[in-house]
C-alpha cells in the first residue's frame, strides 16, 4: 500500500474528472531518465501480454525503477487501484526534423465505461515547442469519437501542446482526444506511453482527508457555473473550446463521473444533475 502522502488529492481527482488529464512536471530523476533513453536505443524495453499484473512487469529494467517511484505508484493507486493491468505500451520516437505530425484522435472508439483505463505519457528529455511533443484537447474524454475521426481538426481553442522538462509525466483518461507533433530539431524525440486497466472498483482510490470540500458553498455564481478553486469550482471550469450548450453537457458528465468515483449519488455541482432528476409523480 502506497503512503497516503503520495497519493492525489480530491482536488487533483476533480481536475483529472474536469480536464481528462493530470500533469506532472520533472517527476522522475535524471538518473532513471538517462536509464530510460539508453533501453530504448537498445531495444530493450519489452511490453507483456495484455492482461498482466503491473507488478509482474519490467523486472530488472529502467522502466521497473520508474514505476516503482513512489509518487508513480501513488498516482496509478488513485486512478486505477494498486496493482492494475497491463494492457499496452508503445515507445513513441519521432525522427529530426521529421515532415508530418499525426493526426488529432482518440484511442478508445468502441470505451463508454464509467470505470476508465488511464495511459501514462513519459518524457525522458526536455521537450522544447520545437520538437512537438503530444498535443491534447482538454475536456474532450467525454467526446467518444470514432478514432481518426476528428484528425481534420487544427488548432483548437484551448489545446495544450506538451512542452516539458525532463522526467515529466502525463496521467490521461483513455478517452481524450491527443496527438503527436511534428520534430523540428536535429535530435529525436523521446515518449514512453503505458496504459493500465483496473482491476477494482474505482472507488475513493486516493487520499480522501480533502473530501468534504466540494461541499463548501461556492463563493460566486455566474451563469449557474459555480467559482473558486474548490472541487465545485474545478468541476465547473469551462475550456476554452466550450460553447454554452456543450459547456452545460460536460458538466453533468462530470457530475456523473464524480458521483462514480465518490459513491455520493447525491452530489451535484449547482443544481445541473438535481434539475433533471426532479421527476414528480
Amino acid at each position: 500500500m502506497t503512503d497516503k502522502q503520495y497519493l492525489l488529492t480530491s482536488k487533483q481527482m476533480a481536475e483529472f474528472v474536469a480536464r481528462g488529464f493530470l500533469r506532472f512536471d520533472e517527476m522522475v530523476p535524471d538518473e532513471i531518465n538517462r536509464e530510460v533513453m539508453a533501453a530504448i536505443d537498445t531495444h530493450k524495453i519489452k511490453g507483456h501480454p495484455a492482461g498482466t499484473p503491473l507488478s509482474k512487469c519490467y523486472h530488472g529494467t529502467a522502466i521497473r525503477k520508474l514505476l516503482d517511484l513512489p509518487q508513480i505508484q501513488g498516482l496509478i493507486q488513485s486512478l486505477v487501484g494498486e496493482d492494475p493491468l497491463f494492457d499496452h505500451d508503445a515507445i513513441h520516437v519521432r525522427e529530426p526534423n521529421e515532415g508530418s505530425a499525426q493526426g488529432l484522435h482518440a484511442d478508445s472508439i468502441i470505451d463508454c465505461r464509467a470505470h476508465f483505463d488511464i495511459q501514462l505519457m513519459y518524457f525522458p528529455h526536455d521537450v522544447p515547442l520545437e520538437m512537438g511533443g503530444t498535443l491534447l484537447l482538454p475536456g474532450s474524454h467525454f467526446r467518444r469519437v470514432n478514432e481518426m475521426d476528428v484528425a481534420a481538426y487544427q488548432n483548437m481553442r484551448g489545446q495544450i501542446p506538451m512542452v516539458c522538462k525532463a522526467g515529466s509525466v502525463l496521467a490521461l483518461h483513455h478517452g481524450i482526444w491527443h496527438c503527436g507533433r511534428q520534430n523540428q530539431t536535429n535530435r529525436r524525440r523521446y515518449m514512453f506511453k503505458l496504459r493500465l486497466n483496473p482491476v477494482v472498483r474505482q472507488l475513493r482510490l486516493w487520499n480522501t482527508d480533502d473530501l468534504g470540500d466540494e461541499y463548501r458553498a461556492p463563493k460566486e455564481i455566474h451563469s449557474g457555473f459555480p467559482k473558486g478553486d474548490d472541487v465545485q469550482g474545478i468541476l465547473s471550469r469551462q475550456e476554452p473550446w466550450f460553447e454554452a450548450a456543450s459547456g452545460r453537457l460536460e458538466i453533468v458528465n462530470r457530475i456523473k463521473l464524480w458521483r462514480f468515483l465518490t459513491g455520493d449519488e447525491g452530489f451535484d455541482v449547482h443544481y445541473w444533475m438535481t434539475r433533471l432528476e426532479n421527476m414528480p409523480a
